[in-house]
């Protein structure tokens, strides 16, 4: 019993006595730790860098440094490396485009050079990456050219906008629906595709393949400037104004046409609604007589 004592209170003792009680593994992994930064500090000094680079820490020059990395850059300069650099150089100028198409064109040429630069360097992976970027690239070229040219044929007189119908999607209405009302959010377009539609203010019918709403997408707070009404079992086709601002900032060319487009609907509403304003004057002329 007295023996227990005796080794329970020495640890005790040991404190009092300023002897440390830290266990041996705690300070050999502290040692391991100092070893690690001195280790690393020493890898970090500059006359240690230079000498790795195959420079002399002693007689640095920019002719020096300048020769170094020439060697370097012809030592490991190899055919599949100038397909890389190539392909880089493409895909920094994408960086620096602003329009979708001509983007496309120099993804489209990086993907192949880095293709060939994997296929020449045995890159499986690189290989395969930017053989399958390359369709994915060129699908989405061709819907953007065509979106253009089709944007391109309304604008010079064709008010369909068939174009349009790939980005849109369907809605079914029924007699008697409130599409919209006069002052509301407006947030979408519409494209009648079956059915008959009531503007109330003006009373307007409007039937299939006309544009409503389009007007919303350019007011200034996006409200909508009329009520429709749904008077006859129909489909239409709807697309967000985000939708719209998408396509055109990724081809202002694209814009441009969408709002004479746009133009054009609003000259024909403003023209129509004259001619119902000269009918009616007329009629009122006929009864006054």
């Amino acid at each position: 019993m007295f023996g227990y004592r005796c080794r329970a209170y020495r640890p005790g003792l040991k404190a009092l006595r300023g002897v440390s009680t830290m266990p041996s593994g705690s300070a050999d992994i502290s040692s391991i730790l100092d070893r690690i930064l001195d280790a690393a500090t020493d890898n970090l000094r500059i006359a240690k860098i230079l000498v790795q680079m195959g420079l002399d820490p002693n007689d640095v020059t920019y002719d020096a440094i300048f020769n170094r990395l020439l060697e370097i850059f012809v030592h490991n300069i190899t055919l599949a490396n100038l397909f890389a650099a190539v392909g880089a150089g493409f895909f920094v100028a994408t960086l620096l485009m602003r329009t979708m198409v001509p983007l496309r064109v120099a993804n489209m040429i990086g993907c192949a050079f880095f293709a060939v630069f994997g296929a020449l360097s045995a890159n499986v992976s690189t290989f395969l990456l930017y053989l399958l970027l390359l369709p994915i690239n060129a699908l989405r070229l061709r819907q953007m050219l065509k979106l253009v040219k089709k944007a391109r044929h309304a604008a010079e007189g064709d008010m369909s906008i068939e174009w349009l119908k790939p980005f849109m999607t369907e809605r079914k209405y029924r007699r008697g629906d409130t599409l919209f009302k006069l002052g509301d959010p407006a947030k979408e377009m519409l494209l009648t595709v079956t059915g008959k539609f009531l503007v109330k203010e003006i009373n307007v019918e409007i039937g299939p393949g006309a544009l409503m709403g389009e007007l919303g997408f350019l007011t200034p707070d996006n409200r909508r400037t009329g009520t429709i009404e749904c008077i006859e079992d129909g489909q239409v086709l709807t697309i967000t104004y985000d939708r719209l601002l998408e396509i055109y900032f990724q081809d202002p060319q694209f814009g441009y046409y969408f709002l004479v487009l746009t133009s054009q609907r609003l000259l024909q509403n403003i023209d129509r609604l004259q001619k119902q304003l000269a009918t009616e004057r007329a009629a009122t002329t006929n009864r006054i007589a």
